[in-house]
């Protein structure tokens, strides 16, 4: 029962190949059009043969009638008075002709539908009741083709020129009786089985040709897909970094073109992956060493005053500070990094929210002697994560307080429109380089490394920032001029897309 299974689904497997189903339309394309070809050839034969058959025998039938006619056979005193005995010779022997040319079988029945004559000697003298005698004398011919059992009937009037009255009877003439007969269709069914032997031979010769035709086709036009594969194997067994080329199709060229920015993109993560982890390793063990020197130094003074102690462990705690916050700015943005971030979305003040962080941060610009204003265009409300749009407006003021000038000003800016709301942070500080402004986004970029690790910065904060706001599909933008101060700009839907 299993392999069964298997061998079901190594079909279905097949069924979905590119090349088997080029291979199976070639070969209905090839082949349907041929069978249907024979049978209409073979069936367009048989209506034809039919059709002859049916009017030679009808065309001798009426030969036949206009000498029953001319020799009163309906009449049998005036044919023997004028013809004892010979006529009627004449006309069986007309009909046992007809007979035996098409092996079949005569009657000639009376408009009182009584058989007076049957080639079988069965019937005469019997009355036969039938549709189509009846429909005959009243002067509708009727002729019918019975495939299955093999025989064709047919009904032909006999009509007496003479009479134009009565019952039956026309400007032509009157019918006086029906030859009702019953044909062989023999020779047109062994004629056909020829024909369709024939045909049977040469529609193998053409199946095999179109088999062979269909392999080397599909073989053919599926190249180029199995060199991509290929192609793309090796790179995935690490046989090659480099991009793949390869000729084909226009299909085939999308496919390595999309590969190879995937790769390219692959590749860039890649870089940035092991730039970021070098970049961390880095980030940790500076404080670590610094920790260890001064911990080393210590050991190495036994008798070392409790001042330089006390310097000295301010330090290590100072170093270990650095460390947690490295470390924490780390959780956030791995936090941020992922695809499918649980947002706490709900309907938030963004004015309230924006008091409450500058409330907060007050403080830390008065040691600065930084002044902080808070401009408000409108009442804004917006479907928000709380914790994470906190965490971008913390550190947008936090850092435009903290490389900012002495008696410098930082300005906040809240405005919305019908779609989203603007969150403005703009300052008199340093200012950024205008060749340094793509990349302060980067985790651990520093403008200033001194100046940073002077007030503290890890290098991660705007990363964290411009996550945070993708994450509720907003953007960032950031303009600055060196020594002057910089403006970061952040705008967010006022409704969160939940569809994505």
């Amino acid at each position: 029962m299993p392999r069964r299974i298997l061998q079901e689904l190594k079909q279905l497997d097949l069924l979905r190949s590119l090349q088997a189903r080029i291979f199976l339309i070639i070969l209905v394309v090839g082949v349907v059009p041929g069978v249907l070809m024979r049978y209409g050839i073979l069936s367009n034969y048989e209506e034809r043969s039919v059709e002859n058959r049916i009017a030679n025998v009808q065309n001798q039938l009426l030969v036949v009638g206009n000498h029953l006619i001319s020799n009163n056979y309906f009449n049998p005193d005036v044919m023997e008075e004028r013809n004892p005995g010979v006529s009627r010779d004449v006309i069986d022997a007309e009909l046992e002709m007809i007979s035996n040319l098409y092996e079949g079988r005569v009657l000639i029945i009376n408009s009182g539908l009584k058989v007076m004559e049957d080639t079988y000697g069965l019937s005469e003298g019997k009355t036969i009741v039938s549709e189509e005698v009846i429909k005959c004398l009243r002067g509708e011919s009727v002729s019918h083709y019975d495939r299955e059992h093999g025989y064709i009937e047919m009904t032909t009037p006999i009509i007496d020129t003479s009479a134009t009255s009565g019952e039956g009877g026309g400007a032509s003439g009157k019918i006086v009786g029906v030859m009702l007969t019953s044909i062989s269709n023999d020779a047109i069914v062994a004629t056909m089985e020829v024909l369709n032997r024939q045909a049977l031979i040469l529609e193998n010769l053409m199946l095999v040709g179109i088999v062979a035709l269909a392999i080397v086709l599909s073989t053919l036009l599926t190249k180029p897909f199995n060199r991509v594969t290929k192609a793309i194997h090796e790179v995935k067994a690490g046989y090659t970094d480099e991009k793949i080329s390869v000729k084909g199709y226009a299909e085939t060229v999308h496919i390595v073109d999309a590969f190879n920015q995937l790769l390219g993109r692959m590749k860039t993560l890649d870089d940035s992956r092991q730039e970021f982890v070098a970049n961390v390793s880095h980030e940790l063990k500076t404080p670590m060493t610094s920790v260890k020197v001064l911990a080393d130094s210590l050991l190495a003074q036994q008798d070392a005053p409790a001042e330089l102690y006390r310097e000295f462990m301010e330090d290590i705690v100072s170093e270990i500070d650095r460390e947690n916050r490295i470390i924490t700015d780390l959780l956030a943005l791995v936090k941020m990094d992922k695809k499918v971030q649980d947002l706490n979305i709900a309907q938030i003040n963004i004015n309230d929210l924006a008091e409450l962080i500058l409330k907060r941060l007050r403080p830390i610009a008065r040691k600065k002697d930084v002044e902080v204003v808070f401009e408000s265009m409108r009442p804004v409300t917006a479907e928000v994560d709380e914790v994470k749009l906190t965490l971008v407006m913390t550190n947008l003021v936090e850092n435009a307080i903290k490389y900012n000038k002495d008696h410098g000003w930082v300005k906040v800016v809240l405005d919305a429109d019908h779609q989203y709301f603007t969150f403005m942070v703009s300052d008199s500080g340093l200012g950024i380089p205008e060749d340094a402004l793509a990349n302060i986004y980067e985790r651990f970029y520093r403008v200033d490394k001194s100046h940073s690790r002077e007030i503290g910065g890890t290098g991660l904060g705007l990363a964290i920032t411009k996550s945070a706001v993708l994450a509720h599909r907003g953007s960032i933008t950031a303009t600055s001029t060196e020594g002057e101060g910089s403006v970061f700009t952040v705008k967010i839907p006022l409704a969160y897309d939940r569809r994505t």
